[in-house]
């Protein structure tokens, strides 16, 4: 892997999609998916997986343009962060969904599990490959986590909310391993739902997330957040779940602190991951200086060490204009040079 300066900058996950790819207004007007909605996309069914690649192209560079060190494919290809892998697995009935109540309380329509749960192919070698062909960068790849997966589906099936998510962590494991085959430096697995349910993310969750994990060839990584400031207006000020990630086999935690004003001193109980730190507000489409951002960053370094501060956005990129999201992206990387010349100086 590329060698990484200190403070490098990096997106979560998913960056804006633009207008011409996918109907914005409609993906922002509702929860995002669980089962696929093809009726989101704007082009034809038979140019869709071009414009899914012009559109990571775009990504791509507008990442490199603004000077992030690690760079993801944008999540371009996606509905939602989760669906576009779940809905891919065997013993997944999308056609005929289940319900499940969301972070927020309301129902939403969930894939339904009639059968084993089980990954048939690879499900995103080819983006990383796509991805890997087209940047010099250290890229970095997310796949939803098992025990959120398995909050997201109406389990008609396994009987046991345990089996059912260590069945997802087995699809998600070899997942993993073939990511990493295909070109990633980084694997990310999104877990929000362990934030948003706790109880049962300490009774079985941890175990499946560390399944998922298990015998990973390059760094790892694990998101755990409030939910899309978008959609979720409502948020907390300090994790229910995180602590926890201390014993989790991850090499870094993913969290985010602009959006909910995040008491940083919990960090202390992550001492020996590296963190991805979000620190640019998605909530608001006004850009940050990036003395604003550098000064969210600083409110951590007394609880972990500048080595392991890699400067992140929060979470939910996707769903903010473009403009606003390319001068997010240079803030944050003023952010991360004002802080190294600080280190040095």
């Amino acid at each position: 892997m590329r060698s990484l300066p200190l403070f490098p900058a990096s997106l979560v996950g998913s960056y804006a999609q633009p207008e011409w790819l996918i109907d914005r207004a409609r993906l922002a007007g509702r929860f995002p998916p669980r089962v696929r909605a093809r009726e989101l996309w704007r082009a034809a069914p038979e140019h869709l997986a071009e414009a899914q690649d012009d559109a990571t192209l775009l990504a791509i560079r507008a990442q490199e343009r603004a000077g992030l060190d690690v760079v993801t494919d944008g999540e371009m290809r996606r509905e939602s962060y989760s669906n576009h892998f779940a809905t891919a697995l065997e013993g997944v009935d999308v056609d005929n969904p289940g319900e499940a109540l969301d972070r927020s309380g309301h129902p939403n329509p969930v894939p339904r599990v009639v059968g084993p749960v089980r990954r048939p192919e690879p499900v995103q070698a080819g983006d990383v490959r796509f991805l890997r062909a087209n940047t010099d960068h250290v890229v970095k790849v997310t796949v939803p986590g098992p025990f959120t997966m398995s909050q997201q589906a109406q389990d008609d099936h396994y009987g046991s909310p345990e089996a059912l998510a260590m069945a997802y962590a087995e699809a998600v494991n070899a997942e993993v391993h073939d990511l990493f085959a295909a070109g990633a430096d980084i694997v990310q697995l999104d877990e929000p739902y362990m934030q948003a349910r706790p109880e049962p993310a300490r009774e079985f969750g941890l175990k499946a997330l560390n399944r998922a994990l298990q015998g990973a060839p390059g760094t790892t990584a694990v998101h755990i957040c409030f939910g899309y400031a978008a959609i979720i207006h409502e948020r907390p000020s300090g994790y229910s779940f995180l602590p926890e990630l201390a014993d989790c086999a991850c090499d870094q935690v993913s969290i985010e602190t602009a959006q909910s004003g995040l008491d940083t001193s919990v960090l202390r109980h992550l001492p020996d991951k590296t963190v991805i730190l979000g620190v640019i507000d998605l909530s608001d489409p006004a850009v940050e200086s990036a003395e604003t951002v550098a000064a969210r960053v600083r409110s951590a370094l007394p609880y972990v060490d500048p080595e392991r501060v890699v400067v992140a956005t929060d979470c939910g990129m996707k769903y903010l204009p473009r403009q606003s999201a390319e001068g997010k992206l240079r803030a944050m990387a003023g952010a991360a040079r004002i802080l190294r010349a600080e280190a040095v100086g």
